[in-house]
């Protein structure tokens, strides 16, 4: 991470912290800004995103995703501390005393995300490239249903697989879209991906891979002009895809900070046993 982090002082409020200088965002929910006016601008001296060695976030998991993907343009990455004033809040902690804010940054966990890189190219030739932290999924546009060549590592796999889309997904995004279309929850130390098919139609029987997350995943959509395709990368859609490519962004490494016993890989875990 750029700069150099410079230890907090120790006060009532917590111990000591690697964080200084904290930034704090806010959802534009009124939820959200409520909180934000009432209960958290005053808990600390607060300081501008760019000269911030930490920031705290204020919302749901989709304001978090946003800060994430801000710091993956920006080239700026730091750790992001979540308060869930949203609905699931899988990638937050539970909004508690505000008093006790930053004795919980001190004490909290890190937790190490590796987005996806995905380079897609358009039917007309344009060359796009995007990250995503939950998962990349290619998704029919029209009524006809979508026909794509699946490689992975530069070996052809599935020659034709006929399908409403297709998603490749990380352990951290496993949960989501992917546990939505029956894919498989990946530990987050599992070094996995999950390859998952979206109302496969041929071959029937195929329900997706788990693939090492060294893995190259090309997708290839045949019979474009026919069967449009478009591409969405987390919050990010391009239309009429030729071709997508997806690897791991291992250079660009995310950083979520957890309070204890309240973490992502936990609560993945515990997903698996919701009935």
């Amino acid at each position: 991470m750029p700069g150099e982090l410079v230890p907090a002082r120790e006060d009532a409020r917590g111990p000591m912290s690697e964080f200084s200088r904290l930034a704090l965002l806010v959802s534009d929910a009124p939820r959200a800004q409520e909180a934000a006016d009432k209960e958290f601008r005053a808990v600390a001296d607060w300081v501008p995103l760019e000269e911030a060695d930490a920031v705290v976030v204020l919302g749901g998991d989709g304001f978090m995703l946003q800060t994430l993907h801000a710091m993956l343009d920006s080239g700026r990455i730091i750790p992001a501390y979540g308060l869930n004033l949203g609905t699931v809040g899988f990638l937050m902690n539970r909004n508690r005393n505000p008093e006790t804010l930053l004795k919980r940054i001190g004490r909290a966990k890190r937790h190490h995300i590796a987005p996806l890189r995905m380079e897609a190219t358009t039917q007309a030739g344009a060359q796009h490239t995007f990250c995503a932290i939950n998962e990349v999924s290619l998704l029919r546009e029209t009524r006809q249903t979508a026909k794509l060549e699946v490689t992975v590592d530069d070996k052809v796999r599935i020659p034709e697989l006929v399908c409403d889309g297709v998603l490749l997904a990380t352990p951290a995004g496993s949960t989501a879209y992917n546990l939505s279309a029956d894919g498989p929850i990946l530990p987050l130390d599992s070094n996995l991906l999950a390859l998952t098919p979206i109302s496969p139609f041929r071959p029937r029987r195929w329900h997706g891979a788990i693939l090492p997350d060294r893995s190259r995943i090309t997708l290839r959509v045949l019979e474009q002009e026919k069967r449009p395709v478009s591409v969405v990368a987390d919050q990010r859609e391009l239309r009429d895809v030729a071709e997508v490519n997806l690897e791991i962004a291992r250079d660009s490494e995310l950083t979520l900070l957890f309070d204890p016993g309240h973490a992502l890989d936990e609560r993945i875990v515990a997903e698996q046993f919701v009935v």
